[in-house]
This record gives C-alpha cells, structure tokens and sequence, in this order.
C-alpha cells in the first residue's frame, strides 16, 4: 500500500513531489486562514461602532476581504484537482503492483477481484482525503493556536480567566473528551464495515459468474440468501451509525456556542468588542476542529481500517513482501 508508491522508481516523483506541492497548497490557505482571522475583528469592530466611521471604511474592508478570498478559492480549487490524481496514481501504482503477484499465485485468493479494483480505489480516495484533512488540521493548530492562547486574555469568568491559555485548553479537553466518547460508541463499527465488505464481494461474485453461467449461478435460493447476509448486516451497521450520528450532532452543535458562553460575558461588561468575540469564536472553531479532526471523520477511518485489513490479507496472500519485484517482469513480458 505505502511502499508501491513512495519507494518505487517510478512512482518517485509523483509521490514525494505531488506531496510536497500539496504541502505547500495548504500552507498557503493556512495563511490566508489567518488573514481572514484578523480581518473578522476589524469588520465586526466597524460594524459596532458604525456611527463613528465612514461608509468608505467599511467598503474598504469588503474590498480587501475578496482580496483575500478569491486566491482562496483559486488555490483551494487547485489543490483539490490535484490531490484527486494524486490519489489516482497511488491507486495505479497499488494496482499494477497486486496483479502479477496475483496472477502468479496459484491458490485463490478470497475477493480478490473486489481488493485489486475496489479497495484500492477506495483506500487511496479515503487516505487523500484524510491526508489532506490532517496536514491542513496541523498548519491550522500551530497558526491559530497562539492566537487562541492570545485571546484567551479577555476571558472573564473566574474558573477560567486566571488560567494562561484557558480556551485553548477548553478546546483540547472538549477534543479529547468527544474522542473518547466517539471510541465507545463506535467500537463495533470496524468489524461490522469488513464483515460488510465481505458479504457483498460474495454477492458481487455470484453475480459475476452469473454473467458467464447463468444456468450453475445466480439461481434465486443463492441470490436471496446473499442478499440476506447483506441485509442482515445492514441493518446492523445502520443502527450502529445511528447511535454515533446521533452523539456526533449533539457534540458537534454545542461545540458552536462554547466560545459564546466562555466569551460572551466580557462583551456586555466592556472588556472586548463585537470584532474580538467574532475573531475568538472564529480562532475556536479552526483549533477546536483540528482538534477533533479524527471525531468528526470517525466513519471514514472506520472503513479505511477495513479496508487496510483486508489489503494486508491480500498481501500477504499473494506475498507482496517477497515478491514485490515480480511486476516489473510481467508488464514486460
């Protein structure tokens, strides 16, 4: 999975260059990221204070937030399109690297159709997605993190205003807590995502063969029974995500009015303005959900774990370790 496309030849370049062009994308939107930051508590301070200021300032201030905004929207828009072939040629690189030491296996190997084709694609999509959500969740923490910290300073409540840092570390312990939380909740959700991936590749097969066969498969007894397994398992899964969706929208809701509730107290007695609760409330939110970054994607990692299950049979399977060289020889050939 990771060696066919960061430590071969000729996946080299893409592999290691594409990285560091991506890298290098989201460094940049993290600065505008903060930019925009800063430009929330001018805005909003005009917007209090609108009697004392001129109408020219407050379209200057429009003028300079679509300055910021659209390089935003054109890089964001760019590192999409390309981490998508990023994602691609590492499916490629997986791809022809599984077949000759498939084809040169002579026991079968279960589902491997399904793992060469399917898992594949869907590994190197979870894994750019997720990737991409990490390295962005990290350049967010170490620039707004300081920020945060900062101010953190106009927080007036006693339990918390005498704590250096204090909203950071509200943010931290709602993260850690929720992700706790979220771990027992979702605990039966790997095993149910690859007993799921099991039953429809052996739905998929007898389908397969029934193209080629209709008469020995896909007779009604052995359809109806499959798909049993299938909806039995469902319904199980459905119920599960159920309870997480559930747990999932209630944190994620009160997480929107924490910075108010710590904040907003300070506004009515004078000791910040409108533009420094809105620039904290935005600062919370870009730590708070970097924070909790693997909780809110806790369905994708769940099928990624399934899918690197199975892949890691497959390897061993075919013993891609061993014979990790065998593909250069059949595309020769």
């Amino acid at each position: 999975m990771i060696k066919s496309f960061f430590l071969d030849k000729k996946w080299r370049l893409w592999a290691w260059g594409g990285l560091a062009f991506i890298i290098s994308s989201l460094f940049a939107q993290t600065y505008i990221d903060v930019k925009i930051n800063e430009w929330y508590k001018d805005f909003y301070d005009i917007l209090q204070r609108a009697t004392e200021h001129d109408v020219s300032e407050f379209y200057d201030k429009i003028f300079y937030f679509f300055k910021l905004a659209i390089p935003y929207v054109i890089i964001y828009t760019i590192t999409n399109y390309f981490t998508r072939l990023y994602a691609f040629r590492w499916r490629e690189a997986m791809t022809f690297a599984y077949i000759p030491l498939w084809k040169a296996v002579d026991s079968k190997v279960e589902g491997a159709s399904q793992r060469i084709q399917e898992d594949c694609k869907a590994f190197a999509s979870i894994v750019e997605s997720l990737g991409l959500q990490v390295v962005r969740a990290l350049m967010l923490l170490i620039a707004f993190t300081p920020i945060l910290w900062g101010l953190s300073s106009n927080v007036i409540i006693p339990i918390l205003k005498d704590i250096p840092g204090s909203l950071v570390y509200v943010s931290l312990t709602a993260s850690i807590g929720g992700l706790i939380i979220s771990w027992y909740v979702g605990i039966k959700l790997p095993g149910l995502e690859y007993n799921n991936q099991k039953v429809e590749a052996a739905f998929r097969k007898e389908l397969v063969y029934g193209e080629d066969d209709r008469v020995e498969y896909a007779k009604a007894p052995t359809i109806l029974e499959l798909f049993s397994g299938i909806k039995f398992n469902y319904h199980k899964l459905f119920l599960h995500y159920g309870y997480f969706d559930l747990w999932l929208i209630l944190y994620n809701q009160s997480m929107v009015i924490v910075p108010y509730i710590v904040m907003g107290p300070g506004l009515f007695t004078g000791a910040m303005t409108l533009g420094v609760l809105i620039q904290t409330s935005s600062a919370f939110r870009e730590v708070q959900s970097s924070f909790s970054l693997f909780m809110q994607n806790w369905t994708r990692i769940t099928e990624l774990r399934s899918i690197y299950r199975r892949l890691s049979e497959f390897e061993k399977s075919v013993g891609y370790s061993s014979n990790k060289d065998q593909d250069k020889s059949f595309f020769r050939s």
